[in-house]
């Protein structure tokens, strides 16, 4: 299985990071294959062609899994996660189980994930078995702040993977 945690935070090694790597711990027993900071990408986003961009929507494609995460801005997700996800082409996720995640500063967008970031998953051609998991930046860690998320999820994730896997055309 292929796990890749996608980093939509314009600060590198960012809470948001290591939430998208915890939650695919959680979910699977085991690290990301591949954590794609997408701040990394700089300026080759803002355009077509970029080598180093064009191996990350690779990466995304190909994987099993992909945790795409983002902090809260203006009640949504980034900039810079759209500028990434608008070099994916719809449908080219398909195949692909994906969990959107997002972290704020209180509950007022707690809803973000599921209203806004999971939609465009779903265009990419994602499967999105799970609601979208909105945590609270500053307590993300905080023990069992997964748990009741996690107990339903790891079973959705589980089984989209089995059940839709196999013959997803590449």
């Amino acid at each position: 299985m292929t796990t890749v945690a996608v980093v939509g935070n314009p600060k590198p090694l960012s809470r948001t990071r290591a939430a998208a790597e915890l939650v695919v711990e959680r979910l699977t027993g085991a690290p990301a294959d591949v954590v794609i900071d997408v701040v990394d990408l700089g300026a080759g986003l803002l355009g077509w062609g970029d080598p180093a961009v064009e191996q990350a929507v690779a990466t995304v494609r190909g994987a099993e899994l992909a945790v795409v995460a983002s902090p809260t801005f203006k009640a949504t997700y980034t900039g810079l996660l759209k500028l990434f996800l608008d070099q994916i082409g719809t449908g080219d996720l398909a195949g692909v189980t994906a969990v959107p995640l997002m972290l704020g500063g209180g509950p007022t967008h707690a809803l973000a994930p599921e209203l806004l970031l999971k939609p465009v998953l779903v265009e990419l051609g994602a499967i999105t078995p799970t609601r979208g998991l909105y945590l609270v930046d500053k307590a993300w860690d905080a023990p069992g702040a997964l748990d009741g998320w996690l107990e339903l999820a790891t079973v959705q994730v589980a089984a989209a993977r089995a059940g839709h896997r196999g013959g997803a055309p590449r």
